[in-house]
Parts: C-alpha cells; structure tokens; sequence
C-alpha cells in the first residue's frame, strides 16, 4: 500500500484545513486508517483513527469536537477536517493504515505497516 499525504499550509490559528491521504496498491476495505502527527521536537502521537472492525473512529481527547475523519471509499483517500485549529496543532501530519487489528493497539504506531509521507500542518496566531 502506497500512501500520499497532502492539505497541509499556513494557517491562522481559528482557522481550517483538510488533509487528505490517497491510497495506491489496494483499497481500505479490511484496513483500519490513522493519523499521527509530530510536532517540533516532540514524539509522533497519534490524533484520530477508523477502526474497521466496529466501524468507530477514535480521537486524541485534545482534537475531539475539532477534527473528523473521513473516508471515501470509491475513492480509496480519507480525509482529516481540522476546525478550529490551535498553534499547539502545528506538526507534520502522517496518514497510516494496516490491517485489521485489535482495539488495544489502534493509537500505537508501532502496529501500523504503511504511512504517508508526512505534510505540514502550520498554525500562526
């Protein structure tokens, strides 16, 4: 599975983006999809994730109500709506799929085989 990232820009802090992330090689179906990101100087962690098994998607408690992923199927790309976006929001965002897993390992990078490439999300006050 290929994977490619794109959305990210400047942006003043209140404002929005899209993130997308298109998938080559297969389709998502069977596939449990994520995004990370990595501010300057920090860990990767992880934001929000699609968990194909129940269908639920999970938040980082620090974006709920403000992000939501998406996904487009026909399309083989999901998306990351970022509303209301905060300076602390600025990071490198990653798209990640794997395969179908357990619940307890959906946040831990580690578990997922495939990433895009990385875009940079920058929020300006």
């Amino acid at each position: 599975v290929q994977l490619q990232a794109s959305g990210g820009g400047l942006v003043q802090a209140g404002g929005s983006l899209r993130l997308s992330c298109a998938a080559s090689g297969r389709t998502f179906s069977g596939y449990d999809l994520a995004w990370f990101r990595q501010a300057p100087g920090q860990e990767r962690e992880f934001v929000a994730a699609f968990r194909s098994g129940n269908a639920i998607t999970y938040y980082q408690d620090s974006v709920k109500g403000r992000f939501a992923m998406t996904r487009d199927n026909a399309k083989n790309t999901m998306y990351l709506q970022m509303n209301n976006l905060k300076r602390e929001d600025t990071a490198v965002y990653y798209c990640a799929v794997r395969p179908r897993a357990v619940l307890n390992t959906l946040r831990l990078e580690s578990s997922y085989p495939y990433w895009g490439q990385g875009t940079l999300v920058t929020v300006s006050s």
